[in-house]
């Protein structure tokens, strides 16, 4: 029997950093694969204390810290990316995506937490992630306990 392995993202991004608790497993992920998360944080505190995370696991070479608003960041960014999880201002994600798109490859994947318990101050985004051809869109219930989950989204062209 033969196996094989889909290829992983090359390029990520995320938006809304904290910590780097997520930016570092991810970190894990591109660093396997030879890519690069390039993670968003607006409040200098969070985004050093990132770095600092990122730092102390040797990931700075897959892992990039950006401290700036993410509505003026994700402009900036150079290259296409294959990857993006967004969990920062619940109101804002369609402006991260209609952000990102353009920046998308064919066939990446577009994560997006909370959008079960914050479902109403993102209804924009979650409608027109439903409506829109070029995406297919499914909710993972992640916690029963905290009544929240994940929206995986699939750029099909």
């Amino acid at each position: 029997m033969s196996s094989w392995r889909l290829p992983g993202p090359s390029g990520g991004v995320e938006v809304g950093t904290a910590t780097g608790y997520g930016a570092i497993h991810m970190g894990w992920a591109f660093e396997r694969n030879g890519g690069h998360l390039t993670t968003i944080e607006i409040s200098p505190r969070m985004a050093e204390a990132a770095r600092r995370n990122v730092a102390g696991m040797k990931l700075e070479k897959s892992v990039r810290v950006v401290e700036g608003d993410a509505l003026k960041v994700i402009p900036k960014l150079e290259g296409q990316f294959d990857f993006a999880f967004i969990d920062a201002v619940k109101r804002d994600y369609l402006k991260y995506f209609k952000l990102l798109e353009p920046k998308l490859k064919p066939g990446a994947v577009i994560v997006a937490d909370n959008v079960i318990r914050s479902a109403d101050a993102m209804r924009d985004f979650l409608d027109f992630m439903r409506e829109d051809p070029n995406y297919r869109m499914v909710i993972i219930r992640a916690s029963d306990l905290k009544n929240d989950g994940l929206a995986v989204i699939h750029k099909l062209k």
